[in-house]
C-alpha cells in the first residue's frame, strides 16, 4: 500500500522548539491507533477506544483536512517529536463567514507532563489567528478532563462556561467546559512554550 502524502500548503509543517506538526499520512494509522486505543485517552472523547480498523478510517477522514482555507475548512495535524507521532491537534471552522473555529487535541500519556501538548496547541492557535485571520477559537471538553482544562488555560484560553449534564456520552450524562480565545486576547509577546 502506498502512503498518501497531502499536497503542500503554505506554512506547513509547523515547527516549534521541540515539535513538528504536519498533515496526516495513511501510515499514521498504526501510531494513532496505539494512542487512541488507550482507555484513559478515550475516556473523555466521544469515541470508544479505537480498533485498528477505526484508526485507518479516522486517518483516511483526516487526510484531506490540511487547511482552513480548503474545501474541508479543517486543519488536522500530527504532533511529532523526533520523528515519532505522539498525538494530534485539530482546528476546524464552525462559522466560515465570521472566522470562528474550534480546536481539540490528543497526546500520548507517555509524553504527558512535558509541555508538548501546550506547545502544539499554541503553534496551531498562532497559525489560525495569524495565517487565517480567525476571530475566535473555542475548545469544548468533558468537565472531568482536568488535564485538558489546565492546558486550555495555560495557552491563554479563558473558561467561559460549565454546562451541567448537557451531553450523553458512553451511557451517562456528562458536563462540558467551554474555553475561548479571541484574536484580541492574544498577547503581542508569546510566553515560553514550556508550561
Amino acid at each position: 500500500m502506498t502512503s498518501h502524502v497531502p499536497p503542500l500548503h503554505t506554512g506547513l509543517p509547523l515547527h516549534t522548539e521541540r515539535l513538528s506538526l504536519r498533515p496526516h499520512r495513511s501510515t499514521d494509522a498504526e501510531a494513532l491507533h496505539r494512542i487512541y486505543a488507550i482507555p484513559e485517552v478515550a475516556r473523555f472523547l466521544l469515541d470508544e477506544p479505537w480498533t485498528s480498523d477505526t484508526a485507518r478510517e479516522k486517518v483516511a477522514e483526516r487526510l484531506p483536512k490540511t487547511s482552513l482555507s480548503g474545501d474541508t475548512g479543517a486543519l488536522m495535524l500530527v504532533i511529532e517529536r523526533e520523528g515519532v507521532a505522539i498525538g494530534d491537534v485539530q482546528l476546524w471552522l464552525t462559522d466560515v463567514e465570521r472566522r470562528v473555529a474550534e480546536i481539540g487535541w490528543v497526546l500520548d500519556p507517555a509524553h504527558g507532563g512535558q509541555g508538548f501538548a501546550g506547545e502544539a496547541v499554541r503553534a496551531v492557535l498562532d497559525h489560525g489567528f495569524a495565517q487565517h485571520g480567525l476571530h475566535r477559537v473555542a475548545a469544548q471538553m468533558d468537565a472531568r478532563n482536568a488535564a485538558s482544562a489546565k492546558l486550555a488555560g495555560s495557552v491563554g484560553m479563558r473558561r467561559e462556561a460549565h454546562l451541567r449534564e448537557d451531553w450523553w456520552s458512553k451511557g451517562e450524562w456528562t458536563d462540558t467546559l467551554v474555553f475561548g480565545m479571541l484574536a484580541s486576547d492574544r498577547p503581542s509577546d508569546r510566553p515560553s512554550d514550556r508550561d
